[in-house]
């Protein structure tokens, strides 16, 4: 699906916050998203459709050694056409300048779409933490995704 991937401003915080709630059991809230717009350290892209229409969203803060995938969500109408994956790639290419970085993010263990997608893009399961998520306690699966030699050599 085609898509323009820009950052996301405070005004898209109510679309943010509405694919937030359709998503995840146990949401972000406003203040929480607009704090990471607000970081320095943070990366935060949004997928748009040709009428300007926010369909997707990923956040990515900067850690000493790695950035960190904080949040990333696709509107459930959009879902299973590629954007979470543009998003994530485009990511990639915005960071490649950052010659000390990886990339870690927590997923449900449940989630086993999200965890193929995170897997066909080079994330490796490194450990699990045990009763991450407050709703049900159910452990998050930690992923990280070294640079490729072809990444450093480019950058």
């Amino acid at each position: 699906m085609n898509v323009e991937l820009r950052r996301l401003a405070p005004a898209d915080l109510d679309t943010v916050e509405a694919i937030e709630r359709a998503s995840y059991p146990t949401p972000w809230s406003r203040s929480m998203f607009a704090s990471e717009l607000r970081k320095p350290g943070s990366i935060a892209l949004g997928a748009y459709l040709e009428a300007g229409e926010l369909v997707g969203y990923a956040f990515v803060s900067r850690y000493v050694d790695a950035w960190h995938v904080m949040n990333i969500a696709v509107a459930p109408e959009f879902r299973r056409r590629g954007i979470a994956r543009t998003l994530l790639e485009r990511l990639f290419e915005v960071t490649a300048a950052d010659p000390r970085r990886g990339y870690t993010l927590e997923v449900r263990v449940s989630n086993v779409e999200a965890i193929r997608l995170y897997e066909r893009l080079g994330f490796e399961a490194r450990g699990i933490r045990r009763g991450y998520y407050t709703d049900n306690r159910e452990d998050a699966l930690i992923m990280w995704r070294e640079t490729s030699s072809e990444e450093k050599a480019a950058s």
